[in-house]
């Protein structure tokens, strides 16, 4: 659909799906190969037709209603001219049992057909016209025809009900974008002043949006990148560059700041609607999801009741939640879910996770024609690795045998595939893994993908005969991995490699999507335009390039915030390569304790990994309880997940804590709830680079004063990381970079990032290892760290005791 100036585009199924669907919600998906085969279908009985059977026909019918202006076009499947008059042919393939199949069995179906009916009637003045649906079964190969015949009159009234059914949204949506626009264009920067760097951003993404550029920016904290990118794209959107705009995050805390500032541009005089998206698994009112009507009442004749909801929704309210979306969903007993999706239809932002949008398995249908929308993506940093999980795929022998050895009866079909994947399987380990320790290949695995079709074929078919509930929930998990395989087998190009490992009697097998610039790329060249942004887009270069952004523009900021307000401290002394870590560990605790024991404060440390983590934590621990002589912290606590530091007279000194594995929410709103602010208490809180501490959080003034990184944060060696450095090897890259430097000296940055998160902001940072030393490593610190103090861990102290004394 296609919305200007008193004219609407719209596409015949886009019409009628829309204004007639009906029932209710089932389950399923349409299987990855369903569309092939279903192309394949349409061509092989369009072949085998007549001489009078003209194939794949355009219509295009224009009308008038209410003012506007409608533009209906599609393809007729087949039209068929003959003694008996003109016959519109429209092809449907199933896995469904053609006995089963009747005139009653899709409307919409008869609704899609009866519009190129009347678009040729209309235009070749046909008094009559023969309607036929020609059913072709997947499997069996064999083909219903149903046939039904129209008077002009018939097909005239059915299409003027359709068009005024769906002329009242459009009225509704030209009367919103026209005081949405006029309110946007008056509409003015929500503060009193631009921080610095803030205005020149604003600038920078209006401009973007309007000559349609995608723009990638590094800002630091306290630019203000959330307004600074939204509000031009609002401002965009007034002067019509832009009809809606998707907020990309990947953390709930980003999606909560988003919403702040569209609450405050709203209250500033802006008329937008916005929805956040939330994930089915949280806003689903059921115990456990199943999405049929049998065992769901929201899913329960969902369709017949969601559009009054809907247009009672956007009729009424503005700022649309996740409490209001529950809310209303109760009212008309509809799908929560299902609904925000449809309420993100007529939203003017949406505020969601990345995977709505880059996700193959996930992105939007309802938004498949995206010309004129704008992305803003934050903390893009995160996507690289989002994007490469998004288009990989993996199967698991183990995962099929389970499945194979639970089936019960009634599955043959199934059975029979499972076995012959369980073989596949079987043949590659003996063939290729028992030799060479692991299979790696730059061919897709086509006789995996030809078993996958069979399956999900057998499992579509038994899904048609009774819903999710007739699989078992294990064979329901299955499925849905070899439908996302046989998705990613079909994007599988010279940026992916497959692998193969094996554990035991476990084997697995993974599509790996290497570099995911170009999937990302085909994403936001079919948008208006697309803005990178995060605090730590850097390099910058390679975050362009990973982001599929080879000719955009990209800029980047310096922080807004006085130098003077932190000092930064690198030592030369230490180093924490992997064969230098046990000896390291001395001196990172004497350089931690120097740098607390200046000043009563909340303290952060980040190490590469968790057992780094552990392994220091539980030195510091037996160091200074040794240095305290206290018999009660003789006792073995490693696995507790804090202790305490006491004086030679047995005052607290400061309490230690660390991040432990699989940390609940819960556990994490109480991991930070420790940071008060004017604490009296020193606290030292170890952490993981690239954790959920490291980036997203938010501790003001004195809730944390002080930031320790351990270590360059280069990610841990495995089989992924060096086939993505000897796949940018051979693209003549700088491979080790791209697989290992770059990314670790984001997660750097990203917790050096935890401090300074204001003007007022004061503290110290602190990094650890020889190597920040080096020209490569100074060149990829940010500006910032250009006067950095270069010292030997015994100088620490003097250095922040000096800081605290001069700022204070």
């Amino acid at each position: 659909m296609r919305i200007s100036e008193g004219l609407v585009k719209i596409s015949v199924r886009e019409l009628v799906e829309f204004v007639l669907r009906e029932g209710s919600i089932t389950s399923g998906v349409t299987s990855s190969n369903r569309a092939v085969l279903g192309t394949l279908a349409h061509k092989k009985i369009q072949e085998s037709m007549e001489a009078n059977y003209e194939a794949e026909v355009k219509m295009v019918h224009e009308c008038e209603k209410d003012g506007i202006i409608f533009v209906v076009e599609g393809r007729a499947d087949g039209i068929i001219r003959d003694l008996v008059g003109v016959t519109i042919d429209e092809i449907k393939t199933t896995t469904k049992d053609l006995s089963l199949i009747d005139e009653n069995y899709n409307s919409l179906h008869w609704a899609q057909a009866k519009c190129y009916a009347y678009f040729y009637a209309k235009e070749n003045a046909q008094k009559e016209m023969q309607v036929r649906l020609t059913y072709y079964h997947i499997e069996t190969k064999e083909i219903k025809h149903l046939q039904r015949g129209f008077y002009f009159e018939e097909l005239e009234a059915f299409f003027n009900q359709v068009i005024t059914k769906y002329s009242k949204w459009i009225r509704f949506y030209m009367e919103w974008t026209k005081k949405r626009d006029g309110s946007l264009k008056e509409l003015a920067f929500p503060f009193e002043s631009y921080r610095r760097g803030q205005r020149e951003l604003a600038v920078s993404v209006y401009k973007s949006i309007q000559q349609t550029n995608n723009l990638y920016v590094s800002a630091p904290t306290g630019i203000g990148k959330t307004m600074s990118t939204l509000f031009p794209a609002l401002k965009a959107m007034g002067e019509g560059h832009g009809s809606k705009i998707f907020y990309l995050t990947a953390k709930t805390i980003t999606r909560t700041i988003a919403e702040e500032a569209a609450v405050r541009l709203y209250e500033k005089g802006a008329k937008i609607k916005t929805i956040t998206l939330t994930a089915k698994d949280k806003i689903c009112f059921c115990d456990k999801r199943q999405c049929h009507p049998d065992y769901c009442e929201w899913a329960n004749g969902h369709y017949d009741r969601v559009d009054d909801a809907v247009y009672e929704i956007i009729n009424e309210e503005d700022l649309i939640s996740r409490s209001m979306v529950e809310d209303y969903a109760r009212k008309h007993r509809v799908c929560p879910f299902e609904l925000a999706l449809d309420l993100s239809i007529w939203a003017d932002i949406v505020i969601c996770d990345y995977n709505y949008v880059f996700d193959p398995s996930v992105g939007l249908k309802r938004f498949a024609d995206n010309r004129d929308f704008v992305l803003l993506v934050d903390e893009a940093h995160n996507l690289v690795d989002r994007a490469r999980e998004m288009y990989s795929a993996s199967l698991s022998k183990r995962q099929v045998l389970s499945v194979k050895k639970n089936l019960g009866k009634g599955y043959l079909t199934i059975s029979k595939e499972l076995t012959k994947l369980n073989e596949w399987f079987l043949d590659l380990r003996r063939e290729y893994i028992d030799e060479l320790g692991v299979y790696i290949s730059k061919e897709a695995p086509k006789t995996l993908y030809q078993i996958n079709r069979r399956l999900i074929a057998a499992c579509d078919k038994k899904l048609q005969q009774g819903g999710e509930n007739n699989l078992p929930a294990d064979l329901i998990d299955l499925y849905f991995e070899a439908y996302s395989f046989n998705r990613i087998y079909e994007l599988f190009d010279e940026h992916y490699v497959v692998y193969g490992e094996s554990s035991g009697q476990e084997v697995r097998l993974k599509l790996f999507c290497i570099d995911p610039s170009t999937a990302i790329s085909s994403i936001t060249s079919t948008c208006k335009s697309a803005i990178f942004f995060s605090a730590t887009l850097l390099p910058i270069d390679y975050y362009k390039y990973m982001l599929g952004g080879k000719e955009d523009k990209a800029i980047a900021f310096d922080s807004p915030f006085i130098e003077e307000n932190a000092l930064r401290l690198i030592t030369t002394d230490v180093s924490t390569r992997y064969r230098h870590r046990e000896g390291s560990y001395t001196k990172i605790c004497n350089a931690i304790c120097q740098l607390v024991e200046q000043k009563i404060g909340h303290y952060m440390v980040f190490f590469p990994s968790y057992k780094y983590m552990l392994e220091v934590f539980e030195y510091l621990r037996v160091m200074t309880s040794q240095r305290k002589e206290d018999s009660d912290l003789q006792s073995d606590l490693q696995n507790e997940s804090y202790f305490s530091v006491y004086d030679d007279l047995g005052r607290l000194k400061y309490e230690v804590y660390k991040q432990t594995s699989e940390m609940s929410e819960e556990q994490r709103e109480g991991f930070l709830e420790r940071f008060v602010p004017n604490p009296d208490t020193t606290t030292i809180n170890f952490c993981v680079l690239g954790g959920i501490f490291s980036e997203g959080i938010d501790l003001t003034g004195d809730r944390l004063i002080g930031v320790v990184v351990v270590g360059v944060g280069l990610p841990q060696l495995g089989l992924e990381r060096d086939l993505i450095k000897n796949h940018f090897d051979e693209e003549e890259k700088d491979g080790y970079h791209y697989a290992y430097t770059y990314p670790g000296i984001n997660k750097v940055l990203q917790a050096v990032g935890r401090l300074i998160r204001t003007e007022e902001d004061k503290g110290s940072i602190l990094l650890i290892d020889d190597r920040f030393n080096t020209p490569l490593y100074e060149s990829l610190l940010t500006p910032e760290f250009y006067q950095a103090k270069k010292v030997k861990t015994p100088e620490i102290a003097s250095y922040v005791k000096r800081f605290w004394q001069q700022i204070e």
